[in-house]
């Protein structure tokens, strides 16, 4: 191949690279019209080659060039005196007479004199698209926790208000305590939108929902080939809370190992990802929550000491709905606008009958169980009110020597009172409870993650089939 073939080659080689690049890109000749222009600016443009060729860039209309309207003429323009310019996002305008938001660079190709110029453009219009959604999406999570979504006039909500309060504006540790279903989660979610860190990610792991390893996995992350199936690098949810907060639900359950190592985090606010020895700095806001007496999982020597104490530097105690009835009506009268909001219908409120029945029932799945039982209610409902027949029958007809002796009575002792649990009556309770783990478990005296345990034991599927 002589050297003019190559050179022919080799031109035809990068005008197919420019022509199939996802960038807009065109050139200049030294007088400033447009001498190439390639499909990518067609598409971004709406402007074709033809259209194109021997025009300035004046065509476009950028919004931004060296912070200045675009001159008329090329010997006026900054780029022969700075050869280059920095990536800048502005818009250029379309064809069809809409703004295009974009990333456009610019530089000067020339040996002794100038040759021409070379410009790439960057279409933002999906990245831009993408950024809105994710504000959307981060607005709308804000709705869901602000602080009005958490009901109750009661005294003791009132005590729960003032504690996020105060929660939120300081960084401290925060243990948030109560039974199930009582909104842990919603005040860890106040806490962080009602803080300097709301426009930082929120992260929530179930502690008491993966196996040692995996929850290792999970927080720290892991490098490839640090395990089986580890065939990249992974970031844990630790390094995806850098800048905002982490929610650590259920830490109860924590191993011995995965403690010692939560307990690293908050002294060094530090981490290292499974299989590597690189310490990586975080900035992070820790928010745990559990259903159990941690206190008492320390005397009993399931829970490290040192780390209860770094935990609970700021503790929130839930009220149970049982402690706090007179927050019942407010309660169903938000659950049933929202349903109402969902479903289409207009129903009124709870019948007299309803409510006494609401009020009388003692709560053992808290607020959560009340939303679900509202939620049954509206299947059934078919007039103004709901009345009695539309709940739940656990609601209507509750076995109350079974919930006085295991939610009332406060002598009871799980171990004392449980129940033998075999197979059958594991898979009738499941069904009794709409498959809720945490449930059965209270129903039998025993953790979610025991109830787990039986069902992988016994070949009883995790979720309802």
């Amino acid at each position: 191949m002589d050297d003019k073939t190559h050179e022919i080659w080799n031109v035809r080689f990068i005008s197919r690279i420019i022509d199939s690049m996802a960038d807009g890109v065109f050139t200049m000749d030294a007088n400033g019209r447009i001498s190439s222009w390639n499909p990518s600016m067609e598409r971004i443009s709406g402007y074709t080659a033809k259209e194109a060729l021997g025009k300035t860039c004046q065509l476009l209309q950028f919004s931004y060039c060296f912070g200045k309207p675009c001159p008329a003429n090329i010997k006026r323009c900054k780029i022969l005196e700075k050869t280059y310019s920095e990536a800048k996002e502005c818009v250029l305008r379309h064809k069809d007479g809409h703004d295009v938001p974009v990333i456009k660079n610019a530089s000067v190709v020339r040996d002794e004199n100038v040759i021409g110029i070379v410009e790439t453009v960057t279409d933002l219009t999906e990245l831009n698209q993408a950024r809105e959604k994710a504000k959307e999406a981060a607005l709308r999570l804000g709705e869901v926790y602000r602080m009005d979504n958490i009901i109750g006039k009661s005294r003791a909500m009132q005590q729960v208000f003032s504690a996020i309060s105060a929660a939120a504006s300081s960084e401290a540790t925060i243990l948030v305590q109560g039974e199930s279903g009582t909104g842990k989660e919603l005040v860890a979610g106040a806490i962080h939108f009602n803080s300097e860190r709301r426009e930082g990610p929120l992260v929530t792991v179930n502690c008491s929902a993966l196996s040692e390893s995996l929850l290792e996995s999970e927080l720290f992350g892991h490098v490839k080939g640090s395990f089986t199936g580890a065939n990249r690098d992974r970031r844990g949810r630790f390094e995806e809370a850098s800048g905002g907060t982490i929610f650590l639900d259920e830490i109860g359950d924590l191993s011995p190992f995965i403690q010692v190592k939560l307990l690293r985090v908050l002294q060094e606010r530090e981490i290292e990802r499974v299989g590597d020895s690189k310490k990586r700095k975080i900035d992070i806001r820790i928010i745990t929550a559990t259903h159990k007496d941690l206190y008492s999982r320390v005397r009993e020597g399931h829970f490290r000491e040192d780390l209860y104490y770094r935990l609970k530097v700021f503790p929130i105690q839930l009220p149970t709905l049982r402690e706090r009835r007179e927050d019942i009506p407010f309660l169903t009268d938000h659950f049933i606008a929202s349903m109402n909001e969902k479903t289409g219908k207009s129903v009124a409120g709870l019948s007299k009958a309803a409510l006494r029945i609401f009020m009388d029932y003692p709560w053992p799945g808290n607020v959560r169980e009340l939303e679900n039982a509202i939620e049954h209610a509206f299947v059934l409902c078919d007039r103004k009110m709901i009345d009695s027949a539309d709940l739940p029958i656990e609601i209507r007809q509750p076995d109350t020597t079974r919930y006085r002796k295991t939610l009332i009575d406060a002598s009871y002792s799980p171990k004392k009172m449980r129940p033998k649990l075999s197979p059958e009556a594991l898979r009738e309770l499941l069904d009794e409870c709409d498959w809720n783990k945490a449930e059965v478990g209270r129903r039998v005296g025993l953790s979610r993650t025991a109830i787990w345990k039986y069902m992988k034991k016994w070949g009883i599927p995790l979720q309802k089939g």
